[in-house]
């Protein structure tokens, strides 16, 4: 498959990852200080992770191996993002010299 053909396909993931990014941006003013919003964002955050990794990066067509460790990546993000906003100051505390 050559670069034009694949042209719309991109653009259309570009499309979709500024819209996640104004969509997070205005959900982070509308839902402001919601205990659930870090949930929200982690979840936006793997998705743009995924669309970049499958589209832009092209993981799909990489080794096994290289393949998994962007699958571990995408899987950690979020999940540090959550585990940071609910338990800050013990992982502050507990990482602290």
């Amino acid at each position: 498959m050559n670069v034009r053909s694949r042209l719309p396909s991109l653009t259309l993931v570009w499309l979709a990852l500024v819209a996640l990014s104004l969509g997070s941006l205005g959900l982070g003013g509308w839902l402001h200080g919601s205990p659930w919003l870090p949930l929200l964002v982690a979840a936006i955050v793997w998705c743009k992770c995924f669309l970049v990794a499958r589209r832009f990066i092209d993981v799909g067509s990489a080794h096994p191996f290289v393949a998994r460790v962007v699958a571990v990546f995408i899987a950690l993000a979020p999940a540090a993002l959550v585990l940071t906003s609910f338990f800050g100051d013990a992982i502050a505390r507990w990482a602290s010299l």
